[in-house]
Order: structure tokens, then sequence, then C-alpha cells
């Protein structure tokens, strides 16, 4: 039987359960969870995980499972966001003593970050030739997109193909890491970019004109729903499947150019599928829990069912986690997505000098630009404090430590 570790909050419907124990929880996220739980549809309770903080509409780090309608702003707009590792045969003895060029492979090899948009500029993380690789996996999925194409003729116009294989900016990277035993890990944390976040927008949308048509007031108008039945449900369904697949191939792809350019520096093979690990934590998943058939979005957590493989990153100086889920139910079977912010970006840069973040970030290969400021370890929760308060919810299995970080 696993240990109670959670707290309860009341709400005017349905409670929250908490894995919060020693850890900061502002109150304007208490405040989210129960304008969440205060929803006719939430069966049971709301789960809140510890890395838990203030989101747009719904709190980041929350477990919502629903019966007949659905949230969009619960699952957001980063669609399918998720983390993907895998461990190599490498030992860090077989690693060079300067990383610089490994660091430099790999962003040489994975668009990033994001250019500011001026008339006819191009954006340096997007493709601006498609690559074989990049046309070959998105074969899958093209077909569908063109049918989403043609119901949403909003979607036409999004960076879709030349965002595949992409990394994206803000929290997102591309991580060389070494477990107890010194063994090599590459882990990167991306979704489905920008047809993603087009799908996610024009849905909250979508839903908060039905509200306004069917004259439905909410504790928070990001919270507007979709209900079970009708087209505009059935359509995000859709589309969220399809945002979560191109979400996990984008990994994929992104994972495999890391091998290679990893392989290319070190001029000689290795393995590179040992163990491998890809997980969501901004999804929908169709569940079944306390004797009913549910939704379940989880936005910033991860599914954590008996012995089910999962990631949970820390900062970009500090430990990483992979995981195997312990199946609690009480927390619907899920975990952290990660350490969670302490700091908003804006507070990180005004309050965190660059000689900070370089003593934090120590011994990794990594961007020492202000423009990274924003992604310190001190704007993050202490994932170590993170994991404790989760101790019934997953076990760990590798601890990780970064030795090069690739930032958008």
């Amino acid at each position: 039987m696993t240990e109670v570790n959670f707290e309860v909050m009341q709400s005017s419907n349905v409670p929250i359960k908490s894995w919060t124990k020693g850890i900061p929880f502002e109150e304007q996220a208490r405040q989210q969870l129960r304008n969440i739980a205060s929803l006719p549809f939430i069966h049971r309770w709301v789960a809140a995980m510890p890395d838990v903080h203030l989101g747009k509409g719904a709190t980041i780090g929350s477990v919502v499972p629903s019966i007949g309608a659905v949230i969009p702003a619960a699952v957001g707009v980063d669609i399918g966001c998720g983390m993907m590792a895998v461990r190599t045969s490498l030992n860090a003895s077989q690693l060079p003593e300067n990383l610089k060029a490994m660091r430099t492979a790999i962003e040489q090899a994975v668009p990033h970050g994001r250019s500011k948009r001026f008339r006819g500029s191009r954006d340096k993380g997007a493709w601006q030739n498609l690559p074989d690789d990049v046309q070959q996996a998105w074969q899958p999925i093209a077909s569908q997109f063109d049918l989403l194409k043609e119901k949403h003729p909003v979607l036409k116009n999004t960076n879709n193909i030349n965002h595949l294989g992409t990394l994206g900016a803000g929290n997102h990277f591309i991580e060389m890491c070494l477990d107890e035993q010194n063994n090599v890990w590459l882990m990167l944390h991306s979704g489905s970019r920008g047809v993603g976040n087009r799908i996610g927008t024009h849905f909250i949308e979508t839903a908060k004109k039905e509200m306004e048509r069917w004259m439905i007031n909410l504790p928070d108008k990001d919270l507007a729903y979709l209900p079970e039945g009708s087209d505009h449900f059935r359509d995000y369904v859709e589309a969220v499947e399809w945002a979560q697949s191109f979400a996990r191939i984008n990994r994929e792809v992104m994972m495999n150019r890391v091998i290679q350019a990893v392989k290319k520096t070190l001029t000689f093979d290795f393995d590179a599928q040992l163990e491998a690990v890809n997980c969501h934590h901004n999804y929908i998943s169709r569940e079944h829990h306390y004797g009913k058939n549910v939704i379940v979005t989880r936005k910033g957590a991860v599914r954590a069912r008996k012995d089910e493989m999962g990631i949970i990153p820390g900062s970009m100086g500090s430990k990483s986690f992979i995981v195997r889920g312990l199946g609690n139910k009480e927390s619907f079977c899920s975990c952290s997505h990660g350490a969670g912010r302490v700091m908003s970006r804006t507070r990180a840069k005004k309050l965190v000098s660059m000689e900070e973040h370089l003593k934090a970030t120590e011994g990794v290969e990594c961007r020492t630009d202000a423009d990274v400021i924003d992604e310190t370890p001190s704007a993050y929760k202490p994932i170590e404090k993170v994991m404790h308060a989760q101790r019934d919810l997953v076990e760990i299995v590798y601890t990780l430590k970064q030795v090069v970080c690739v930032k958008g």
C-alpha cells in the first residue's frame, strides 16, 4: 500500500488533493485550482503535483479528470509537450574534456530558438529547406492534417512541417547527461511547436464563444469548456490527438539528429536506444478511474501508472530523473513534469545576476548570455524537494546530471 502524502483543499464542488508538502505553492495557483474544481463535470477531485504553479486559465502541474466535457485551456497551447530520453552505450570516460564542439554540433543539427520577426526575415527556429528525414517523418500525419485544414482554415498558414524536428524556445532544451554509473544519456524537451499553438489557441477561443452563446458564467473565462457530443468537442479531440502525434514524432526526429551529431563529433559509433522513454506532459487521455470512463487532462503532469516509465527534469543546472510509476490512484496515476517555476521570466531577469547564473550552471557546457537568465536554476523549485514530495507517486530509477545543455 502506497504512502499517503497529499494535502486536501476544499472547493465549492469537489476537493483538491495536492502533493505539495514542503514546496512553495502560491495562493493564486490555489485559487486557480479551486476554480477548476468548482466546475460541475469534474470527477471525484482535482490533483495538484509538487511542481504546481500559476498558469493561463488552468494551473500548471494539475491533473483534471472530467466526464462529459473538456477544457482546452487546461491542456494549453503547447499540446503534447513532453520529454524523450535515451541511454547510450557511451561512458563519460569516452567523452572529450571540452564539450563545446559537442554543443555546437547539436545546435547545428536541430533548429532552435526563435528569431525576432521582421518582414521577409527567416526564423532560425524553423527549417528553410526540409531535410529528407523530416519529410519522411511527416508522411504518417500529413493526410490527417490536410483534413484538419479543410475543417479549420485557420491552420493553413501555420508552421507545421517546417517545425517538425525543431526545438523551440523558452524552457525547451536538449541535454547530454550522466547517470550514477557515468553512462551517457541524451534527453530533450519539446512539443507540437507552432501548429500545436495555433490548434490550442483556436479551440480556447472557440470554447469562450460557446460559453457566451449559451450565457454560461465561469469563475475564469479561460476555463471555457466544450461539451461532449458537440461538433466542437469532436473536432478538438481529433485535433489534439493529431498534435500529440506531431509532438511525439518531433521528439523522435530531434533525438535521431542529436545522436548522429554526437557520433559525428566523437568519430566512432555507439548504441543509443538501450533504454528510451518518450512521454507527454500537456495532453488529454481517455482513462478509467474510480468506476468511470473519464477524460484526464494533464497540464504539466506525467502519467505514472504502475511500472510506467517517465522523465522528470530539473533546471539547466540541477539533476533530472528517470522514474517508474507507482500507480497511485489518488493522483489518477500521475506525477510532476519537472521542478516548476517560482519566478516569472521577467522577475528572474531582474533579480538574478549573470555571476549567480554562471555559478549555478558551473560544469555544464551551455549558453552564458543574458538571454538565458530567465531559465536559471533559482527560477525553479528545488528538484530534490519536488521528488521527495511525490515519493508515493514514482520511484527513481536513474538520477541524471547534465554536462551539455542546448537552449532555444
